[in-house]
C-alpha cells in the first residue's frame, strides 16, 4: 500500500505541534509516525517521511520578531474585516486597506515585506466575494 501523503503530513503536523508547543515526547512521536509507514511504500516517499520524522528532534525556529510596520499592517487588516456598510462601502474599505498594506510593505525590510503583503490575501478574497458572490442572497441581505 502506498504511503498516504496527506494523512502522514497531517500526523506530522500534529506531532510537530505537540513537541513544539506542548513539550511532547520526541521519541514517542517519532515512533508513532514510523508506525504510519507501510512496508511497501515507495523509496522516495520513505526517504521524505524519515527526514520529517528525524526533524522532530530539531528545535523549533524562534518566533519571528515583527517590526512596528508589520503590526501596523496587521491593525489595518483587522480593522478592514470589521467594516460595515453597503457592499460598495465594504469593497472600498477593502481596497483602501490593501493599498495601505502594500504601501507599508514597500517601506518594510525585504525579508518582512512578503509577510506583510500576504495579509492582503484574505482581504482580497472577501472583496472578491462581495464583487462576485458565490452564494444566494436573501432579500434581507441585499443592499
Amino acid at each position: 500500500m502506498p504511503l498516504d501523503i496527506a494523512k502522514f503530513n497531517s500526523a506530522y503536523s500534529d506531532a510537530r505541534y505537540r513537541v513544539d508547543r506542548e513539550g511532547g515526547d520526541v521519541a514517542a512521536e517519532q515512533a508513532e509516525l514510523r508506525g504510519l509507514l507501510p512496508d511497501d511504500a515507495a523509496a522516495e516517499d520513505l526517504e521524505w517521511a524519515q527526514t520529517l520524522i528525524e526533524s522532530l528532534a530539531d528545535p523549533a525556529p524562534p518566533e519571528p520578531e515583527w517590526s512596528p510596520l508589520y503590526h501596523e499592517a496587521g491593525r489595518i487588516a483587522a480593522a478592514s474585516y470589521a467594516t460595515e456598510g453597503t457592499t460598495e462601502e465594504r469593497i472600498a474599505a477593502f481596497e483602501r486597506a490593501r493599498r495601505e498594506i502594500f504601501a507599508i510593505a514597500d517601506r518594510a525590510d525585504r525579508d518582512e515585506a512578503p509577510h506583510i503583503r500576504a495579509m492582503t490575501r484574505s482581504i482580497e478574497h472577501l472583496e472578491e466575494g462581495l464583487r462576485h458572490p458565490f452564494w444566494e442572497e436573501t432579500a434581507e441581505q441585499a443592499d
